[in-house]
């Protein structure tokens, strides 16, 4: 029997008889790797281990420790959904079930119209645990075309995929294109259409949990029936399904659409329309905020401020090319200004500000003493986004981007986009953010201007930039405009989820498409190079990120209300409103609450706004000119005086610090907010407490009393 022979990651090599899986090449390293290896990969691509072998193949075995198996082990446990709904639902059918980031999920079509609940959830994960405990081996097949569509005749979804894989459309992921399908079959007939690779068995599965039921449009067009979609989950063990489940409680408290109606920073009325964010006087101070700091960094750094209308006529988008790549995401024209005939011309809301901003730039004849030249605007787009997509403020249909356009010579190329990264980290990191790495784009497969070369050399010069940062660069090949290759700066927020932040595009096209020029110092003619840059990407995507990010306590620089002033009493309102003038002509944003409830749920309350510091005043603070302080994270401080804590409050300010005691996390109070909780001793130092009787914790006009709530509470 003739032999063959494979090369393992270490460099040895091992001899198998001809056909030998990758099964018999783990059994026969060890009977331990047999039983843990989940998946082999072979030459570099992702196989079943029930596969043959090729001579003289390279092969890694991927088991639990592996992160690329999850991919794998997510995307066998969606065959095993599938397989428990077909079961639970006689005559219903299913289309895709593809992996996702963190899980998986699958659509359905269910019989007569019907609809899952989210109690059908527990039935389907108890059939799904009863088919991962029988073990059942996922066995792989293939068809050709036509048997395909018969094995799949009463599946109409599945047919729909293979006939555009067919005709060459194998975008979805489903079916290859060719002639041959694969299929794979486990358990009592159960079939599924499916590239593979899985899993052995289903008793390498186990640690999942279905998430949700949405609605889906079949591959994602309105034009296309609507599905039943179930999301759900899957990990490697115990352990990490806990965290990632744990991690979802944490997002679902720090939700920016949450936490903007209960701060009252934003909403999206109905009457204006979906996708588009209304700020409130809170939400729009902090708007304000993040851009003046965004203007005046721009500024120092040398960046001259630009101005663009919000509509333009379609000559400059055909010019541009987004009438021909990008019209999917743009709004419908109006049709205006009648000429003589009868003919109207027709104007797009602008999706984008950069032709604005060549139009600038060729406004007159520029010399190389100019460059760079560097434009910056918040300017207003409007995209068409699919109602499907939405989501608050980090997906919308009106936003502002932080726009800057950079035109240089090709010669300056390198040190500009140096010089722009530098600044974009810096200014991120100013907001908050800290932990980056990047990600650099290339050129997509088809939508897709210039010649390689140009994409070659901007991508090139891109790539030293991004690696001279010293941070960890990720490849997204076919990731870029369609005019040019990007870096996205990707941001983890306070709980570790990554966000694309900033985006810096090289771009060679639209100076060409404009015939944009300079005079070099030779006195001739140049094209200089054209820098995409938004720092925030847009302003209201930024503002959500911040809202989670800080789970809503923004840092004391930021916050819409830096201070609650909490008089104890109705004789103690004129030193509150008093002190409130003296901290807005120090430039800063305070708010009385005056004594109109009791102190203990007026403090809950101005808690519950996440306000960075809660001052509360009495007899002795209208003495002594003094206040009682509860900073947001830390214990109650007595007497203080208003001149040291205006010093303090400008030092936080400055350094843009978070207002919270040593070590506590932005957002998470140090102790109870129980108003009632007393210190047993005079000294604060002392941290013994006892409660307060229920009749002196309420009563209001004993003034003495709700002055040493002030001193004690421990918050």
């Amino acid at each position: 029997m003739s032999a063959i022979t494979v090369t393992l990651p270490d460099g040895s090599q091992r001899e198998l008889t001809d056909g030998a899986t990758g099964a018999d090449l783990a059994a026969d390293i060890g009977s331990g790797l047999a039983k843990a290896v989940l998946i082999a990969e072979v030459n570099g691509h992702p196989s079943d281990l029930s596969a043959p072998l090729p001579d003289g193949a390279e092969v890694r075995f991927l088991t639990k420790r592996d992160p690329e198996v999850l991919e794998h082990l997510r995307h066998s446990t969606a065959h095993v959904l599938a397989q428990a709904v077909l079961d639970l639902w006689p005559g219903a059918t299913f289309a895709g079930g593809p992996p996702i980031e963190n899980g998986f999920y699958y659509d359905f079509e269910l019989p007569d119209g019907g609809t899952f609940s989210e109690g059908d959830l527990a039935r389907i994960e108890e059939r799904m645990r009863r088919i991962i405990k029988s073990n059942q081996p996922f066995e792989r097949y293939e068809l050709e075309l036509d048997d395909a569509m018969a094995e799949m005749g009463d599946h109409p979804y599945k047919q729909a995929f293979m006939s555009a894989a067919s005709g060459g459309d194998d975008s979805d992921g489903e079916a290859p294109a060719g002639e041959t399908i694969s299929f794979y079959r486990n358990g009592d007939g159960f079939v599924d259409m499916c590239r593979g690779p899985h899993v052995p068995s289903t008793g390498k599965l186990g640690w999942f949990k279905l998430m949700r039921v949405a609605g889906a449009y079949f591959r994602g067009s309105e034009a296309n029936p609507m599905l039943q979609r179930i999301y759900g989950t899957a990990w490697t063990s115990k352990d990490d399904l806990t965290a990632h489940l744990e991690r979802l409680e944490q997002a679902a408290a720090r939700d920016h659409r949450k936490l903007g109606v209960e701060l009252d920073l934003f909403s999206f009325p109905e009457e204006i329309g979906s996708g588009l964010a209304v700020f409130h006087p809170k939400g729009g101070i902090v708007r304000m905020l993040m851009e003046d700091y965004s203007r005046k960094r721009h500024a120092e750094a040398g960046y001259e401020f630009v101005n663009s209308p919000h509509i333009t006529k379609e000559k400059l988008f055909q010019i541009s090319g987004h009438l021909d790549w990008f019209a999917d995401g743009m709004f419908p024209p109006m049709q205006l200004d009648l000429d003589g005939d009868g003919e109207a011309t027709n104007y797009y809301l602008k999706p984008m500000n950069c032709p604005f901003h060549i139009l600038i730039f060729r406004s007159r004849m520029r010399s190389y003493r100019e460059l760079p030249l560097r434009m910056f605007e918040f300017g207003t787009v409007y995209r068409y986004e699919k109602s499907g997509v939405l989501h608050g403020l980090t997906r919308v249909r009106g936003l502002t981007m932080d726009d800057a356009h950079i035109f240089t010579t090709k010669e300056n190329m390198g040190e500009e986009l140096s010089s722009l990264l530098d600044f974009v980290l810096s200014l991120l990191r100013d907001y908050g953010l800290d932990d980056f790495y990047l990600e650099l784009s290339t050129k997509p497969e088809e939508k897709a201007v210039g010649t390689d070369e140009e994409w070659d050399e901007a991508t090139e010069a891109l790539r030293q930039v991004a690696v001279a940062q010293g941070l960890d660069l990720v490849m997204d090949p076919g990731g870029g405009a369609f005019y040019g290759p990007k870096i996205s700066v990707q941001a983890r927020d306070a709980i570790g989820r990554t966000w694309q932040m900033s985006t810096i595009q090289v771009d060679f096209q639209l100076p060409q498409r404009f015939e944009l020029e300079y005079v070099g110092s030779d006195g001739e003619r140049h094209r200089p190079i054209m820098i995409h840059r938004a720092l925030f990407g847009s302003v209201e995507r930024f503002f959500g990120v911040l809202v989670e990010h800080y789970a809503g306590a923004f840092p004391t620089w930021l916050a819409p209300v830096q201070v609650a002033i909490l008089p104890v009493a109705d004789a103690h309102d004129d030193y509150a409103h008093d002190l409130a003038a003296r901290l807005r002509t120090a430039g800063y944003r305070p708010e009385v609450i005056e004594a109109n409830d009791t102190l203990g749920k007026r403090i809950r309350n101005a808690k519950g706004q996440k306000l960075p510091y809660v001052l509360v005043v009495g007899d002795d603070d209208v003495a002594h000119d003094t206040v009682g302080v509860n900073p947001r994270g830390g214990s109650v401080e007595r007497d203080v005086s208003v001149d040291a804590f205006l010093e303090r409050l400008a030092a936080e300010v400055e350094s843009k610090g978070i207002g919270a005691g040593p070590g506590t996390p932005v957002g998470v109070d140090a102790g109870s907010l129980d108003p009632c909780l007393l210190y047993t001793s005079p000294s604060p130092r002392d941290r013994t407490r006892s409660r307060m009787p229920s009749s002196a914790c309420t009563q209001k006009t004993n003034d003495s009393l709700y002055l040493l709530q002030l001193i004690y509470i421990i918050i």
